[in-house]
C-alpha cells in the first residue's frame, strides 16, 4: 500500500507532457501542430484518465482504512527556517482527487467537439489541460505556501480562459474583472498566511493544527490577532468560491467557452475556495467567531445568489447564480461544523452542475443556426421554448439534473442538500429558515430554466424582443407599422383589431417562398414552417452528457442511510472519517430515522411547492394567455397594475439587475477609484508639477533680465543707475 503512495506525486505532473509537447509544436513547428489539432485530444484524455485510475485506486485504499500519507522534501534550509514541498494524501485529497479528474475528462471530451470549428483549438487545450494540473496540485498541497503557490496558478488559468475570446470586448473585461476581485482575496490568503506562519513557526498542516488546539490558553497569543489572521485566509476562500461581496465575477465568468464554465462551476476553480476552508476546518473551529462568520457568510450567499437568478435571461448566467447559491450552502454547512454534509453536497452539485452547464452548451450550440453566433442571442432564454422536441437526448439529461438541483429524490442533491437543511436546523433555526426557503426558491428557478429553454414554443421569431428594464420576461416587442431600427426586416407581427398575425417576408433568398404566412398566433407557437430548426448535438457531445446523467442518478448512495440511527453518512462517513480524526472531529448532528423522513418529506414539499410555481408561471398554457394579454393590453390599452404585479415588477427588477450590486460596485469603486486617481493626477500636475515648473519659469524670466544689465554697455549701466537712484529718491521723499 504504501509502495503505492510513493508515487502519489506523479498524478498533478501527468497532464503536463501534452501541455509542454503542444505548447513547443506551436512555437517551433505550428503549421504541423495546427493540423493535426484534432489528434492532440487524445493523449489529453488518456493522461487524465490514468490520472483518474490512480486517484480511484488511492480512494479505495482510503475506504478500507489505510493511514494518512505524507511525503516531504527540503526546498529551502537557513538556519531554524525550513520550507518543505511535498503532498498529503488523506480522505479529502481523494475526494478531490476523483472528482477534478472524472469531470475534467468528460469536459475534455465534450471540448473536443465543442471547439473544434475554433481557431484557438490548441490553445485551449493547453489552458485546460494546465488548469487541470494546477487544481491537482492544489488538492495534494501538504502546506499553505504550496497551496498558494498552485491558488495562483488556478486563478492565472481562470483569467484566460474566461477571456480566451479575447478580441470581444466583454470576454477581455469579464477576465481583468475576475482576475482583479480574486486578487483582493488572494492578497487577504497571502497576509493569512504570513499571519499564521509568525505566530505559530510552521507552515504544515499538522503543526498548525496541533498549535490551534490549545494557542489561547496556553500559549498566551493575542486572541484578535489570530482571529485577524483567520479571517485574511477566510478572505481567499470567499473571492475564490464567489460568496458575498466578492462574488461579481462569477456571472461574468460565463463569457468564456461553455466547458471551461462546466470546469469552473463543477469542480475546480469555485471547488478550490470550499477545499481550503475543509482543509483548514480544525484551525477554524478553535476560533467560533470566525466560524458564526463563515455560516452568515453562506447564508447570505445562498439566499442572494437564489434571488439573483430568478429573473436572468442568459441560461449560463442563470445557472451561475444558482452555483453561487449552492456554493453557499456548501459555506453554510462548513460554518456550522457540518463537515461531511458539505463535501458531500459538493461532490453532488459538482456532477449535477457539470450537466447543467455542458447541457447548455448542447442548447447553446443548437441555437447558434437560428439567431447566429452572438451570446446575446445564442444564450438567451427569451428565444429559445419548445426544444425538447428537437433535441431530446439533452432535453431529458437537462430534466434530471434539474430535479436534482432542486432536491427531488432519489436524486443526488437530494440527499446532501437534506443534510444541510437538517444540521442548518439543529444549529439555529434561523440559518434552518432561511436554507429552506432558498430551497424553494431553487426549486423555482431552476424549473424555470427549464420551461423556458424546452417547454412551450420556439420563440426566435420574435427576434426583437424588449429589453428595457422594465419590461417583465415575455415582453416581446409588438411592433406597429413602422419597424424600429434594429429590427429584423425579414419578421413582421402584424397587429389589427381582429387578430395577430405573424408574416415572414424577404425569405426568398433562403427558402424560395416570399411573403408565406406562418401563421396566426393562436395556432403559430407550434406550427410547422421551413425555418432549419434546432438539431441534436453530435455523439461526442451527447457521451459526457449520459455519463454526467449516471452519475446525477447514482451518486447520491453513498449517502443513503441503512442504519437506524443516522447521524453519519454510510459510505461517506467510513472514507472521511480518518480525515476529521486525524485533525480535529468536526461538529456531529445526530438525528433519528423519524426525524429523517419528517425532515424529507419537509424539504421535498418545499421543492415541489417551487416547481409548481415555476410551472404556473412559465408553462406553456399559461405563457400562451399570457401572451394574449400582452396583446390585448397593447390594443386596448394597458390596464392598472395591482399590488401584487408592482411588487413582482420591483422583485424582477432587483434580480434582473444583479441586485445593483454591480452598479454600486462600478459607481463607488470603479468611478471613485478613478475620480481619486483624477485628482491626484491634477495635485500631482497642477500644484507639484505647477511649483517645480513655475520656479523654474520664473528663474529663466529672471535670468533673461539680468543678462540685459550685465550688457558691457557704458550708457545701459547709467541708465539702470539712474533709475534705480530715481526710485530710491522716490521712495526716500514718500
Amino acid at each position: 500500500m504504501e509502495h503505492t503512495y510513493q508515487y502519489a506525486w506523479v498524478i498533478p505532473l501527468l497532464p503536463l507532457p501534452v501541455i509542454m509537447s503542444m505548447g513547443f509544436g506551436l512555437f517551433l513547428i505550428p503549421t504541423a501542430t495546427k493540423n493535426l489539432r484534432r489528434i492532440w485530444a487524445f493523449p489529453s484524455v488518456l493522461l487524465l484518465s490514468i490520472a483518474m485510475v490512480f486517484s480511484v485506486h488511492l480512494s479505495i485504499q482510503q475506504i478500507n482504512g489505510s493511514s494518512i500519507y505524507q511525503y516531504l522534501w527540503s526546498w529551502t534550509l537557513n538556519n531554524d527556517f525550513s520550507l518543505e514541498f511535498g503532498y498529503l494524501i488523506d480522505p479529502l485529497t481523494s475526494i478531490m482527487l476523483i472528482l477534478i479528474t472524472t469531470v475534467g475528462i468528460l469536459v475534455l471530451i465534450y471540448s473536443d467537439d465543442y471547439m473544434s470549428h475554433d481557431e484557438g483549438y490548441l490553445r485551449f487545450f493547453v489552458y485546460i489541460s494546465f488548469f487541470n494540473t494546477s487544481m491537482l496540485g492544489l488538492v495534494t498541497s501538504s502546506n499553505l505556501i504550496q497551496i498558494y503557490f498552485f491558488w495562483e496558478l488556478v486563478g492565472m488559468c481562470s483569467y484566460l480562459l474566461i477571456g480566451f475570446w479575447f478580441t470581444r470586448p466583454i470576454a477581455a473585461s469579464a477576465c481583468q474583472k475576475a482576475f482583479v476581485t480574486n486578487r483582493l482575496g488572494d492578497f487577504g490568503l497571502l497576509l493569512g498566511i504570513l499571519g499564521f506562519f509568525w505566530i505559530t513557526g510552521s507552515l504544515e498542516f499538522r503543526d498548525l493544527f496541533k498549535i490551534a488546539n490549545n494557542w489561547i490558553p496556553n500559549n498566551g497569543i493575542n486572541s484578535l490577532l489570530t482571529t485577524l489572521c483567520a479571517f485574511l485566509l477566510f478572505l481567499g476562500a470567499v473571492a475564490k468560491s464567489a460568496q458575498f461581496p466578492l462574488h461579481v465575477w462569477l456571472p461574468d465568468a460565463m463569457e468564456g467557452p461553455t466547458p471551461i464554465s462546466a470546469l469552473i462551476h463543477a469542480a475546480t476553480m469555485v471547488a478550490a475556495g470550499i477545499f481550503l476552508l475543509a482543509r483548514l476546518l480544525p484551525l477554524f473551529i478553535s476560533l467560533p467567531l470566525i466560524m458564526s462568520f463563515i455560516s452568515l457568510i453562506g447564508t447570505i450567499t445562498l439566499f442572494l445568489g437564489a434571488t439573483l437568478a430568478l429573473a436572468q435571461r442568459d441560461i449560463k448566467r442563470s445557472l451561475a447564480y444558482s452555483t453561487m447559491s449552492q456554493l453557499g450552502y456548501m459555506m453554510l454547512a462548513l460554518g456550522i461544523g457540518s463537515y461531511q454534509a458539505a463535501l458531500f453536497h459538493l461532490i453532488t452539485h459538482a456532477y449535477s452542475k457539470a450537466l447543467l452547464f455542458l447541457g447548455s452548451g448542447s442548447v447553446i450550440h443548437s441555437m447558434e443556426p437560428l439567431v447566429g453566433y452572438s451570446p446575446d442571442k445564442s444564450q438567451n432564454m427569451v428565444l429559445m421554448g419548445g426544444l425538447r422536441k428537437y433535441i431530446p437526448i439533452t432535453r431529458t439529461s437537462f430534466l434530471w439534473g434539474t430535479l436534482s438541483l432542486c432536491g427531488i429524490p432519489p436524486l443526488a442533491c437530494f440527499w446532501s442538500k437534506d443534510e444541510i437543511l437538517s444540521n442548518s436546523w439543529l444549529y439555529s433555526p434561523f440559518f434552518g429558515i432561511i436554507a429552506s426557503f432558498t430551497a424553494g426558491l431553487t426549486a423555482f428557478y431552476m424549473f424555470r430554466i427549464y420551461l423556458l429553454t424546452f417547454d412551450g414554443y420556439l420563440r426566435v421569431h420574435f427576434q426583437n424582443y424588449s429589453s428595457t428594464k422594465e419590461d417583465s420576461l415575455y415582453s416581446i416587442s409588438l411592433w406597429g407599422k413602422k419597424i424600429p431600427k434594429g429590427v429584423n426586416k425579414d419578421f413582421v407581427l402584424s397587429i389589427t383589431k381582429s387578430g395577430v398575425s405573424f408574416f415572414s417576408q424577404n425569405i426568398s433568398k433562403t427558402h424560395g417562398n416570399t411573403g408565406t404566412r406562418v401563421g396566426a398566433l393562436s395556432t403559430s407557437f407550434g406550427a410547422k414552417n421551413t425555418f432549419v430548426y434546432p438539431h441534436e448535438t453530435g455523439n461526442t457531445m451527447l457521451f459526457p452528457l449520459i455519463i454526467l446523467l449516471l452519475c446525477t442518478l447514482f451518486i447520491g448512495s453513498i449517502g443513503i442511510h441503512f442504519d437506524n440511527e443516522i447521524g453519519e453518512l454510510t459510505i461517506l462517513s467510513k472514507w472521511l472519517t480518518p480525515s476529521i480524526n486525524f485533525f480535529q472531529e468536526s461538529s456531529n448532528f445526530s438525528i433519528n430515522s423519524y426525524e429523517f423522513i419528517t425532515n424529507a418529506i419537509f424539504s421535498v414539499s418545499l421543492a415541489f411547492f417551487g416547481l409548481s410555481i415555476a410551472y404556473i408561471s412559465y408553462g406553456s398554457a399559461y405563457s400562451f394567455f399570457q401572451n394574449l394579454d400582452l396583446i390585448n393590453s397593447f390594443v386596448k390599452g394597458s390596464p392598472k397594475k395591482s399590488f401584487f404585479d408592482q411588487l413582482k415588477k420591483k422583485i424582477y427588477s432587483w434580480s434582473y439587475n444583479r441586485g445593483y450590486i454591480d452598479i454600486f460596485y462600478t459607481r463607488v469603486f470603479t468611478l471613485g477609484i478613478r475620480g481619486l486617481t483624477e485628482l491626484t493626477q491634477f495635485f500631482d500636475k497642477g500644484i507639484i508639477d505647477g511649483i517645480t515648473n513655475g520656479v523654474g519659469l520664473a528663474s529663466f524670466c529672471i535670468g533673461e533680465e539680468i543678462k540685459y544689465v550685465g550688457g558691457g554697455r557704458i550708457s545701459s549701466y547709467l541708465f539702470f543707475f539712474l533709475c534705480y537712484v530715481s526710485l530710491f529718491l522716490f521712495f526716500f521723499l514718500s
